[in-house]
């Protein structure tokens, strides 16, 4: 027994030593494992958020550009109304069928896979319209607009995720209305601009001259931001920006199952009832949009300049509503509240604008379309940032994908049937068509559970990192150095 109490060579018998050693080992290791996951902000997250922005507008902007002077590409083409209508419509149609392989595409490959496609597919499709500006060249028009619908299936899913990947749980709504911001600025230059570089001409042949100008400047800014996402597009920060995101990335990629996502998504009621009800919003959006040109026109001969700058207006104003939805939702967190009552407005706002179309006074048409956007469109980054509430932690590219599936559906729907309305009827006729559908959207929405998912896992985090460094404090003055009380 005493020769046990003899070191060997190189052996320390330092009883008080090894105690220390072993309490400082153990305490931190004790922290490190109650350690909250560490995060961080980059700055480079504004630079990405602003070139998808970009990207998007460059496509969303084309969205519109047939459908806004409808009745000069009629006859530039030779085509009925009815065709014009599809050149907007196919952006809606194509998304349906694409946005789940696209959605498991973003779930598997990631963002810059994502944003290298959606950037090349709108580059090819400008070039395809370079060389359809003759007026028996439709067809190849169409192609090239068909190329631009695709690529914006993989474009429309990313506001969330890219916000939910890079921001922090303080900015997450304003990066989401940033993201959704471009879109809308697409749409607002696509009323504006094609008006004025595609003039009312009688000469076919300059009229193919102004078309073609505008198809070139289009391909020309497409080009340079698809070489700009191929050089600077990143695909996630190094270190995750918030504890929910450092969650995520835990998450094993073979635990998780597209289809179990998507099963799981639809049996979540709160959920499918957003779904239904931003179907039923963004798809009057759709309609009010694409038929804008007759609208107006009906009741303002000849005013197709104005036609575009009453679209800009419904569309600026509702990027200032989005901005200041997303600012306000990060400071309150008050998703269903805040949601639910932009609806509404929106309801009165489209109420307002069909018994103000036909008075004789442009001025009061924009004033009551401002109204109608800054409400409409400013819901579109709310409705995205109350799914991720409510679906966490399903994938973003997932959720939203779901959203804009029924708003595509909801918008063919709609600008067929308010179509078709206004040509058998009259204008208001199709407008009170459709404040009937946002009518039966908002008492929907106001029955959607706020169950905010993310928030809570946030919280629950915080939560849990500083009860952790509470019980490091405890242990390390009881149970680590049990010493000091004998």
């Amino acid at each position: 027994m005493g020769d046990e109490s003899k070191p060997v060579d190189g052996e320390v018998n330092d009883n008080k030593y090894l105690t220390k050693t072993a309490a400082a080992d153990a305490e931190v290791t004790f922290e490190h494992q109650n350690a909250p996951p560490e995060t961080r902000l980059y700055k480079k997250r504004w630079i990405i958020v602003f070139l998808f922005s970009s990207y998007s507008l460059c496509n969303s902007y084309q969205w519109i550009q047939y459908g806004i002077i409808n009745n000069i590409f009629m006859r530039f083409y030779g085509v009925d109304s009815f065709t014009i209508d599809w050149m907007s419509m196919i952006y809606m149609l194509t998304y349906i069928p694409l946005i789940f392989p696209v959605s498991w595409l973003l779930d598997k490959k990631g963002l810059r896979v994502i944003a290298l496609v959606a950037a090349a597919l709108n580059c090819t499709g400008t070039w395809i319209k370079v060389a359809s500006a003759r007026p028996d060249l439709f067809p190849v028009t169409f192609m090239g607009q068909f190329t631009c619908s695709v690529a914006q299936v993989f474009i429309l899913g990313m506001p969330s995720r890219i916000a939910s990947v890079w921001f922090g749980s303080k900015e997450v709504s304003t990066a989401c209305s940033i993201g959704v911001f471009g879109n809308q600025l697409g749409i607002a230059i696509g009323f504006l601009v094609p008006p004025i570089l595609v003039p009312n001409v009688d000469d076919l042949d300059e009229l193919a001259a102004h078309i073609r100008v505008m198809f070139y400047i289009t391909a020309g800014v497409a080009t340079f931001l698809f070489v700009l996402v191929v050089i600077v597009f990143q695909e996630r920060p190094e270190i995750p920006p918030t504890h929910a995101q450092a969650a995520a990335r835990r998450i094993s990629p073979e635990s998780y199952s597209y289809t179990g996502s998507i099963l799981r998504l639809l049996r979540n009621k709160a959920f499918i009832l957003l779904v239904i009800t931003y179907g039923l919003n963004v798809g009057c959006f759709y309609a009010v949009s694409t038929l804008l040109n007759r609208m107006i026109i009906e009741h303002y001969p000849g005013e197709e300049v104005n036609a575009g700058r009453i679209g800009l207006t419904i569309v600026i104003a509702g990027m200032v509503g989005s901005l200041i939805c997303g600012i306000w939702l990060d400071r309150s967190k008050t998703y269903k509240q805040t949601t639910l009552a932009v609806y509404l407005m929106s309801l009165v706002g489209l109420v307002l604008y069909a018994f103000t179309l036909d008075l004789g006074h442009l001025w009061v048409v924009f004033i009551t379309a401002g109204t109608l956007g800054f409400f409409m469109t400013g819901y579109l980054p709310l409705g995205f940032e109350f799914a991720v509430e409510l679906t966490y932690p399903e994938s973003e590219g997932t959720s939203s994908g779901l959203l804009n599936c029924s708003a595509q559906v909801f918008g063919i729907i709609f600008t067929i049937c308010q179509g078709k309305i206004m040509d058998s009827f009259n204008t208001l006729a199709g407008n009170l068509f459709l404040c009937a559908f946002l009518l039966i959207g908002t008492i929907i929405t106001a029955c959607i559970k706020s169950d905010l998912r993310r928030q809570l896992a946030n919280q629950q985090a915080l939560a849990a990192a500083a009860l952790g460094r509470s019980d490091v404090q405890d242990h390390s003055g009881t149970s680590l150095h049990p010493s000091t009380h004998m």
